[in-house]
Formats: structure tokens, C-alpha cells, sequence
């Protein structure tokens, strides 16, 4: 059986983790404009969701040191907030967030463009979203967990963007990262493995503007395209349903 898998009385926890997630980015969402620094951000995320009965799930996770990750521009994932990291006009920006209410964890990320951005910038950024979103949209029992890769790869290959493979989506749900490996790009091995109602994972494509390796900074964290172009994500937690895939993180 696959880890991950939940109780329909699971999924009304699910469903309140991933509230507060999605509530927690409307919060911050006015704030996110030049001048700001990625601390800021930081400590404002902490603050919601300790007003919420909520935990960040990041802060401490194998050392990690804050509460959410801020990528800016060609950071692919894991960006570290610092107090003298300010955003400025023309960057993009990827807020990374997972809390953790009454047990259960719901994990989402949003991008966020600043000031006037430039056209293949932006195009990146919605490309990003068209894919996480076509991937969902073809989640349902049955079918296999490597159409997620697929879907994403045909969106993205008609931009002239690759698709990260250094990183996966993941299970979720009582843990913050659990079985399955979520990949992002076709892979013949996951044919087998077919998703059922109750399954619980994010999906969190990661697509660069030029090619798909990263490098890691020396914090041990922040991973970076290996040639400096841009990098753009979007992320939800889904569950697999009867008849479909329903959001968390909406």
C-alpha cells in the first residue's frame, strides 16, 4: 500500500492545515513589493501562523533556520530569508510555506513578480503555474503517478524552459515529507505506481528559463540555476478523491 494515504475524517484536517496556508498568503500578499526585505517576510509568516494555532513545519527541519524559503529570481528552490535580502523592481520572488495545525501539514508555494517584469520572465512565471495546474487536472485513481511528469514536460517544452530534476513533490500529511516521490518530468518506473482515492502529495514544479541543473550556495541550502537564468515554481497539496483530486492549499 501506498504511504500517504488518508481517512476522509483526514482530509477535513487536511483541508483546515491547507486554510491556513492559503489564508497566510493573502495575508502576506499586500507587503510583497520592492523595498521589503525577505526577513520581513519571514517574521511576518511566523506571526500569522502563530496567531492561527499554526507552526511552520520549516523551521528546524533538518536545520533549516526560518519559517518559510524566499527564491528570488534564478534561486530555484530553498532561498533563505535575511534581513538584508530586499526585493527590488524587475525580480521575482518564490514564497515557499508549509504549517503544520493540530497534526496534519499542508505545503504550498506562490510567485510573486515585482514592479514591471519582463516579458520572458513573465511568461516563465505563468508557464510555471499552467503546468502544476495541468498536472493536477489529471489526477484521479488510476491513473499513474508518471503522468504528473508528463503533463508538466508537455507544457513546458513548447516555451524552450526545462523542468528541475533535482527536486520531487512528495507525500504529506502527518509528516511534512513522506512517499511518494512527486517527479516533475516523465519517468517510465512510476507507470506502475497508480494513484488511489485517500493519497495525499504536492505537486511543486520547478521550471528554469535555461537549463535544468542547479548548484547549491555554500549555506548548504539555497539551490541555484547552474547558469544563473531565472527559475519559477508553484506548489499545492492535493488528495486523490473518488472521482478526481480535490486542493488543500487554495
Amino acid at each position: 500500500m501506498l504511504p500517504s494515504v488518508y481517512a476522509p475524517k483526514d482530509f477535513k484536517r487536511l483541508h483546515a492545515a491547507g486554510s491556513i496556508v492559503a489564508r497566510c498568503f493573502d495575508f502576506i500578499t499586500p507587503h510583497i513589493n520592492a523595498g521589503i526585505s525577505t526577513g520581513d517576510i519571514d517574521r511576518m509568516v511566523a506571526a500569522f501562523l502563530r496567531e492561527n494555532g499554526a507552526r511552520s513545519s520549516s523551521l528546524g527541519y533538518k536545520g533549516y533556520p526560518k519559517h518559510c524559503c524566499t527564491s528570488i529570481n534564478d534561486v530555484i528552490v530553498h532561498g533563505i530569508p535575511r534581513d538584508d535580502e530586499k526585493l527590488k523592481k524587475g525580480d521575482i520572488v518564490n514564497i515557499d510555506l508549509t504549517a503544520e495545525y493540530k497534526g496534519f501539514h499542508a505545503d504550498s508555494s506562490r510567485m510573486f513578480m515585482i514592479g514591471n517584469v519582463d516579458s520572458r520572465a513573465q511568461e516563465l512565471v505563468q508557464t510555471a503555474q499552467d503546468a502544476m495546474n495541468s498536472a493536477i487536472a489529471v489526477c484521479a485513481p488510476g491513473v499513474p503517478l508518471s503522468e504528473i511528469g508528463r503533463t508538466i514536460e508537455s507544457v513546458v517544452r513548447p516555451h524552450g524552459f526545462s523542468v528541475s530534476r533535482d527536486f520531487v513533490g512528495h507525500g504529506i500529511g502527518k509528516v511534512m515529507h513522506d512517499d511518494p516521490q512527486i517527479y516533475h518530468f516523465y519517468d517510465k518506473k512510476w507507470e506502475k505506481v497508480k494513484m488511489v482515492p485517500g493519497l495525499v502529495f504536492t505537486i511543486e514544479p520547478m521550471i528554469n528559463m535555461g537549463v535544468a541543473g542547479c548548484k547549491i550556495d555554500t549555506d548548504g541550502w539555497t539551490a541555484r540555476t547552474a547558469d544563473g537564468c531565472l527559475s519559477a515554481q508553484w506548489e499545492h497539496t492535493i488528495g486523490i478523491t473518488e472521482d478526481g483530486a480535490i486542493i488543500f492549499t487554495e
